[in-house]
């Protein structure tokens, strides 16, 4: 594992220079009008700047639909996804019988075979056989997309994943099998930077600001052996506080009376809380490898096997990243969604913001 400088989302405004003062944040509905945002959108998402507008409002709509539906649909709960297409949420139930309910909510309905809570179980079990998965299969998780649990592995070892399932013994009916070109990395460098630095020379990137600090990955201290930190003009940062790293992803950092978190990505996008924003939902990503690039939001409770051992509970997305992002912050709109853990060629991977500030303690700072 390779760490690195990962300058990434509202707590970047920590690390700029030296002790800073919180930059006014207008109380307009624009707040998502920063000079990278909506571009980044029109580049990655192939969109006009209204229409990513357009979208950003929707989506917004979308998600607050599928949250009060997840409650109120109960074990009935298929999934939910966004349609890019209709600007609606399409929300999934095992219950033909809910389906007028789903749609005088707003939303998209189809009665699916398999429940979210069978489905995130089936990961449960896959979870507890972990080490006993051969090397070739790179990780599994939900995808509501399809209404089944994915399980990945290394081209031309389809074998090796059949064999797995059943030892594990889950229902192979549940599960999709998929082959991928390569092995998912966590993202970092050993090399020189802004961002933050650990011990000196480790370089890793802010994640989102907190009221004490900010979060970021926990590989950035777990393999450094959670070293001495300083900013990036070299002074001293605070300290390390709870982080874990495998199973999760995640760290707190404190920071020391010189830095003042601000509730802000790094280009000016106002943190206004978090949220779990559906699958097919826009999402932005601040790393300092890659900058400010945008995508969707893909499959969730995904287990992703790195070298170094398996993270369970992250969120796939098709945003474009590289080594030396890894911590950097993931947005929807105004809303946290999680921080850059790592990935391949093909996906990018966040932990949960709402996992990493309970396990932290940390509390998001939001304006």
């Amino acid at each position: 594992m390779k760490i690195a400088r990962l300058l990434g989302a509202a707590a970047t405004a920590v690390m700029a220079t030296g002790a800073l003062a919180a930059t006014a944040v207008p109380a307009s509905g624009q707040d998502l009008l920063n000079p990278d945002m909506v571009p980044a959108m029109q580049r990655d998402l192939g969109l006009t700047h209204d229409q990513a507008l357009a979208r950003l409002k929707s989506e917004d709509v979308a998600n607050k639909v599928t949250e009060s539906l997840t409650a109120a649909l109960g074990d009935a709960f298929g999934g939910a996804t966004y349609n890019a297409a209709t600007g609606k949420a399409h929300v999934t139930t095992t219950n033909a019988a809910l389906a007028g309910k789903i749609r005088e909510a707003g939303a998209e309905a189809e009665v699916v075979k398999f429940s979210a809570r069978q489905l995130n179980s089936t990961v449960d079990r896959l979870n507890a056989a972990d080490k006993a998965a051969p090397a070739a299969i790179t990780g599994w998780g939900v995808d509501d997309a399809t209404n089944r649990v994915t399980l990945d592995v290394l081209q031309g070892q389809r074998a090796a994943a059949d064999a797995f399932l059943a030892k594990s013994g889950v229902d192979s009916a549940v599960v999709a099998i998929r082959e991928t070109a390569s092995m998912p990395t966590t993202y970092a460098n050993i090399r020189g930077g802004d961002a933050y630095y650990i011990g000196g020379s480790s370089r890793c990137s802010v994640g989102f600001s907190t009221t004490t600090g900010f979060v970021t990955a926990g590989h950035c201290a777990a393999l450094t052996g959670a070293g001495r930190l300083t900013g990036s003009n070299g002074a001293a940062l605070g300290s390390w506080g709870a982080y874990r790293f495998p199973g999760s992803d995640y760290a707190r950092v404190n920071t020391n009376s010189s830095w003042t978190p601000v509730a802000q990505m790094n280009n000016g996008t106002a943190v206004r809380g978090q949220s779990n924003a559906a699958t097919g939902t826009s999402v932005c990503k601040a790393g300092s490898t890659t900058g400010w690039t945008c995508g969707t939001i893909g499959a969730k409770n995904q287990s992703v096997r790195y070298a170094e051992g398996t993270v369970n509970g992250m969120t796939a997305t098709n945003v474009r990243s590289a080594a030396g992002d890894s911590g950097g912050g993931f947005i929807a709109g105004n809303y946290a969604q999680g921080i850059l853990s790592g990935g391949n060629t093909s996906v990018t991977y966040f932990f949960p913001i709402g996992a990493a500030l309970s396990g932290t303690g940390a509390t998001l700072k939001t304006s």
